[in-house]
């Protein structure tokens, strides 16, 4: 095999589609299998809707993936510039190659011209769609004016068929008779999407395009560019759209769509890049893998040709396996910045922040999770009224001014000792641990739902254990909860 080069082109017209990103995955993972090279590339030829925020994100988002580019923007590269506005003179030279060999030609209709042919072409009632057929297209050169405004358009075959085979879809033709003249540089110098999509991918050496099956469209018209110009054609990989659950395009009235959004909601990149590639890739039954094992499996003909459905609690489960395998170190570290976005400064080594997440692990799904687990760990309780309401009555008062009274007697104060101590207490007075447990999690936590009642002592440690329990007491001894 030659060597590999692939690339992602996004349009930077807002957020980075998460449909985008399992492009750029499956082009990501075909160059580090063969150790071939992954170009990024901006196509910001959309002028009213490309901005530099918008590049921005295209950056940080392939960041926080991973997906690392070995060319392109930031980077560098033999192959040059690497944003499509600044590409307009190779545009224009390759254009003009076209004209010269005659496989392209000026074209000088108005708006007008090409909307009166549009409507008589309507008036016929073929169910034919419109091909637009310039009177220039049989001009010698030069037919006109150069400096005139018009447009530089590709001299369409009208017979015989284009064809090629399709690394997902298998083999594909398409009637030249179908096509029409396309468009290749409008007035104002910038290419179209087929005519810039060709000159930068033959410019750039790019072996196999890989792109959603919206564009088997455009394959036919940019194939006989590629020959036009006798440059070799690359493979070409169309994937199935993702879909909306009900089976409609994605949009974020179904999801979340923007790659960041996931990062933060709490998710890891490694759980977005494997829910994206088994998104319409399988390896046997195998759901959950590694970045390593997603690079060493890859392989187009495991590409499935239906589109693909999102599902919300599918990716959550998956990011919830990807969660679970990190370290306690890992997941600390991970979580910190969430504690920020609600308050809390801890470092990353904090030994009490360290020793919170075996505890938390088992529930958490997201970062997001971690974060408002532990939050009752670093500061005053806060309670869900709720549960105050409860299990903080007049009832609990007692109980929980004793069960003071007998974990402040523990040594060491660890799980096992609290453990042995309590239920020594409830047995000699008689008493079920429901009726113990509930309020002072609630006291200890502000929450019904907490790790172990002695995890979460062991964690607090004594003097806070303590000083949350004889406040819980407090409030539930309060005249108001008296009469709740």
């Amino acid at each position: 095999m030659s060597e590999v080069r692939v690339r992602f082109a996004p349009s930077p017209t807002g957020y980075l589609h998460i449909g985008g990103v399992r492009t750029a995955l499956y082009s990501w993972l075909w160059a580090r299998q063969h150790k071939g090279t992954f170009i990024l590339r901006i196509e910001d030829t959309d002028r009213e809707r490309s901005t530099e925020e918008s590049i921005q994100v295209v950056f940080d988002s392939m960041r926080w993936l991973g997906l690392d580019w070995d060319e392109g923007p930031e980077v560098g590269g033999d192959h040059g510039p690497y944003v499509q506005s600044e590409r307009l003179d190779i545009y224009a030279d390759y254009a003009q190659r076209l004209i010269s060999s005659g496989h392209a030609y000026r074209c000088y209709a108005t708006k007008e011209e090409i909307a009166d042919a549009r409507e008589a072409h309507k008036k016929t009632g073929t169910k034919d769609g419109f091909r637009f057929r310039s009177p220039w297209r049989s001009q010698p050169e030069p037919a006109a004016d150069p400096n005139a405004p018009h447009v530089i358009r590709f001299r369409a075959p009208e017979e015989g068929t284009t064809s090629w085979v399709d690394a997902v879809k298998g083999k594909i033709d398409i009637p030249n008779a179908t096509l029409q003249d396309s468009i290749l540089l409008r007035p104002d110098g910038m290419p179209l999407y087929n005519f810039g999509c060709v000159v930068d991918d033959l410019t750039m050496g790019v072996t196999l395009v890989a792109r959603g099956d919206d564009h088997v469209i455009n394959t036919a018209p940019q194939i006989l560019l590629y020959e036009a110009l006798e440059a070799p054609v690359p493979t070409f990989a169309h994937m199935p759209m993702v879909l909306a659950p009900n089976g409609e395009k994605l949009s974020k009235r179904h999801a979340a769509v923007g790659v960041l959004e996931y990062r933060d909601m709490g998710y890891l990149p490694d759980a977005v890049l494997n829910y994206l590639a088994r998104l319409g890739w399988s390896h046997g039954d195998q759901e959950i893998f590694t970045r390593a094992e997603l690079i060493e499996n890859f392989s187009w003909d495991r590409v499935g040709s239906t589109a693909g459905r999102y599902d919300a609690k599918k990716f959550l489960h998956v990011q919830a396996e990807h969660l679970r395998m990190l370290s306690d170190e890992d997941l600390a570290r991970g979580t910190v910045p969430f504690l920020q976005k609600i308050g809390i400064e801890v470092a990353e080594d904090d030994p009490l922040l360290l020793k919170t997440i075996p505890y938390v692990r088992p529930r958490a799904e997201t970062f997001v999770d971690v974060a408002e687990a532990v939050e009752y760990f670093f500061r005053d309780v806060e309670f869900e009224e709720k549960g105050k309401r409860k299990f903080l009555v007049p009832s609990s008062a007692e109980h929980l001014m004793r069960l003071a009274e007998v974990v402040e007697a523990v040594e060491p104060f660890a799980q096992g000792p609290l453990d042995e101590a309590v239920k020594a207490w409830l047995e000699a007075n008689d008493l079920q641990m429901k009726v113990v447990a509930q309020p002072a999690r609630v006291a200890m936590t502000g929450r019904t739902r907490s790790p172990g009642l002695f995890e979460v002592m062991e964690v607090l440690g004594k003097e806070r254990t303590l000083a949350r329990l004889r406040f819980g007491a407090q409030i539930a001894a309060a005249p108001e909860a008296q009469s709740s």
